[in-house]
């Protein structure tokens, strides 16, 4: 059977794990440290943290931005579920905001109109890696906060830098959980603009079994510009180190970052490959504005049929499908949002997840063509 999901760990990712627990060092240290010093080349940040979960990373944010208890923090339907829950444990008053069908992002009229209503930060979830069109939110003026577990390593066009300045790198920045001296690798085609999670005043990089890059379980607070840098550093010298990322799972994360340029390329060739068997067919892929350069994250397929007879078809081949968004808080919340986020529960019901991810040979390509390209 071929799974849905599949971590990307190779003999790289095994031995830097392993060198870890022969050396002893397992908790947080070096490897966090060099972990952080990468992502801050590669996405061009001024500082970050590497914290044990992305609800500790969530709760970095709301410190470091001084919301008051009780406000309305604005997320989508779609969104991780551990954003709903994280928030409400906090105290915070949640709005649930639909989305739009064709790109399963929350539509910047939404976001308007919940302003209207209250609300008081936007945690934009870039769900399955498709970017929105960032400088629509930020003209609402509000504060933005981009969930970017989906869509790390994405850029946005270089005209979409006119209006906004450049995070400078500073020399003590990430400190806390990142200095080091480690150079990343550079990917053979340089962004022509700025990073997803760049935007925003905070991002935060969720590192869980089924994120774009994972550590096996943390986070990364990324902090764009060295303003949103100081208090988070600040929160972050205080903390106890039970919050940071041990040195084993930055391990993970840290030869998956290095390792990103190469899978992202399979990634992309797999998902034009499947794209080609779908095109003629009843089924939809999401609408990508920024195509060429958002993140691949897995193959969604929005049915034009029953979810459980392409399960029960796909799986009569040996392939494994799965609810796209089974862990999104519209998964959890049905029965409250179900008449009020129509296109999220819409999604919730047709739309199927299938396997794509760098390990997946030519032998396993060609079956899951195969079954695409004659879906019921």
């Amino acid at each position: 059977m071929i799974q849905t999901y599949s971590s990307t760990i190779r003999r790289r990712e095994m031995e830097a794990v392993l060198t870890c627990m022969v050396d002893e060092k397992i908790g947080p240290g070096e490897m966090t440290l060099r972990l952080v010093q990468t992502a801050k080349e590669l996405m061009g940040c001024d500082g970050a943290v590497a914290v044990r979960s992305p609800a500790i990373a969530l709760e970095y944010v709301l410190k470091a931005i001084n919301l008051d208890k009780e406000s309305a923090v604005m997320i989508s339907a779609l969104a991780p579920y551990w954003l709903y829950v994280t928030l409400e444990k906090l105290g915070y008053k949640v709005m649930i905001l639909d989305v739009q069908e064709e790109t399963a992002l929350v539509s910047v009229e939404t976001v308007e109109e919940a302003v209207k209503n209250g609300g008081r930060l936007l945690i934009l979830s870039e769900t399955m890696g498709i970017l929105p069109d960032i400088r629509q939110y930020l003209a609402l003026e509000i504060p933005v906060i981009e969930e970017i577990s989906h869509s790390a390593l994405s850029y946005y066009p270089a005209e979409y830098e006119e209006d906004s300045d450049k995070p400078a790198a500073s020399a003590d920045s990430g400190t806390s959980a990142g200095a080091g001296q480690e150079s990343a690798e550079a990917s053979k085609e340089e962004p022509s603009g700025r990073r997803a999670g760049m935007y925003g005043l905070y991002a935060i990089l969720g590192m869980e079994e089924h994120d774009i890059v994972t550590a096996g379980g943390g986070a990364l607070v990324i902090a764009p510009k060295r303003r949103e840098w100081s208090p988070l550093k600040a929160i972050a010298d205080q903390a106890p180190s039970t919050d940071f990322m041990p040195d084993m799972n930055a391990a993970l994360a840290f030869v998956e970052l290095k390792e990103f340029a190469r899978n992202e390329k399979v990634r992309k060739e797999l998902f034009t490959l499947f794209s080609r068997a779908v095109m003629s067919g009843r089924h939809k892929t999401f609408v990508r504005g920024q195509e060429n350069n958002s993140t691949i994250y897995s193959f969604p397929l929005v049915l034009n049929s029953g979810f459980k007879d392409v399960k029960l078809y796909a799986q009569k081949k040996g392939i494994e499908v799965r609810q796209a968004f089974e862990n999104s808080v519209i998964a959890f919340k049905q029965e409250e949002l179900s008449t009020q986020c129509i296109c999220a529960n819409s999604l919730l019901l047709r739309c199927a997840l299938f396997p794509l991810y760098p390990r997946l040979g030519q032998k396993d390509a060609s079956r899951i063509v195969k079954v695409l390209s004659s879906l019921p």
